[in-house]
Parts: structure tokens; sequence; C-alpha cells
């Protein structure tokens, strides 16, 4: 599998890239901005993009995708319980003081338990909520791999504070969700460094009490 991580715009939120090294396609996972650098690396694997997935609806992890759109044809997907969350988009930016991205529409809702495909590759799609009321983490079986999204960081959780999120929910969708996963698991999170589910069960303080 080919993979790119990248962070992409004053966040730093992780764009991710995953390829099929023999069908040459492609999923790219919040293409949040820098488009030329997305484009760059697309093209260093001459990847044909078949997807385009958001983890959730925030500013961070959505700028570049009209853009990845409109040079890839690929479709959009998004939970749709973030679907008012995304349609806030220009306000997001007020929040930030920043210029509002160009929006998109979103083609496909990424349901609990879909499967998204890029070749020979298989991206079961976990709904996650607490981050946001649609944050979802995708679960590569075949590489023993999780994209968390901003759900669960390196020692650390996603912020629970903005609108939308939840405290309570957030644990049980990591319990519920992640943690069956076991723990030789490798997390790609929204931000930040990779772990692993083993490591975050040791070391991850918001872990101990759903792991004790």
């Amino acid at each position: 599998m080919i993979r790119e991580v990248f962070p992409v715009g004053p966040l730093a939120c992780n764009c991710l890239i995953f390829g099929d090294e023999t069908t040459r396609e492609a999923l790219v996972v919040d293409p949040g901005d820098d488009i030329e650098e997305i484009l760059r690396r697309i093209a260093t694997h001459a990847l044909t993009v078949r997807s385009i997935v958001f983890t959730h609806g925030h500013i961070d992890h959505v700028g570049a995708a009209a853009a990845l759109k409109k040079a890839t044809g690929a479709p959009v997907y998004l939970n749709e319980h973030d679907y008012p969350t995304y349609s806030r988009i220009e306000m997001q930016a007020m929040w930030l003081g920043m210029d509002p991205p160009e929006f998109v529409d979103i083609d496909v809702p990424a349901r609990d338990g879909d499967v998204v495909r890029a070749g020979g590759l298989e991206f079961t799609v976990l709904h996650t909520p607490g981050h946001s009321p649609g944050s979802i983490g995708l679960w590569i079986p075949s590489q023993k791999t999780l994209v968390s999204g901003d759900t669960l960081f390196r020692e650390s959780i996603g912020r629970t504070d903005l609108p939308g999120g939840d405290p309570r929910r957030i644990l049980v969708s990591i319990r519920e969700k992640f943690l069956p996963l076991g723990d030789d698991t490798l997390v790609l999170p929204g931000h930040g460094p990779a772990t692993t589910l083993g490591h975050e069960k040791r070391h991850n303080y918001f872990l101990q009490r759903l792991t004790s």
C-alpha cells in the first residue's frame, strides 16, 4: 500500500493519501489545505483518486476539497450527522479569522459500517461521535491501520468544547469502535504523530478509565 501522511494548513491537519500499488487507485482523507502539495504527491505516485473522505466537517480538514474534487472528479464522503457542522464553514472561518474555503457538495454519506474502496484496498467507516456528531474513523483491516480523525491522538483525545462536541460520547466511541481493533493497530490521527492502540492504553490518561 502507498501511504502518505503530511500536515497541511495553519492548524497542521494531517492529510492522508492511500494508494493501491497495483491499480494506482487512491483515496484521500482530510484534504484540509495546500492543494498544490496534495496534487504533487498524488502525481508522484501516478495515482487516480477515487474517493475524498472527510473524517468530520471542521474547516481545517476540508479546505482544499473543492479544488481536489475539481482536479480529480472524485466523490466526497461525509457522515450525515456532520452535514450541519460543515454547512457552517463560513462561521468556522470567521471564528479563526480565516478566509472561508470554497464549499463543495457532499456526494456520499459515510455511514457506520460502509466500505469505501480504492483498488484492492478496503476502508471500513466507523462512526465515532464526540469530537463532532458525525466524526468517523477509517479501519483498514488488511493493513491493521486506523485513521482516527480528531477522535484519538497520541496520548490525548479530540476536544469536545466546540458545537456538537460531547465528552462522554467521545470516550464511548473510543471504547466501542477503536479499542476492540487490537493493541498492535497503527493509529494515524488527524493531527500529530502516529501511535498504536497498545501505546494509548498504557499512556493515554483519557483511556485509563476505559481499560482499567
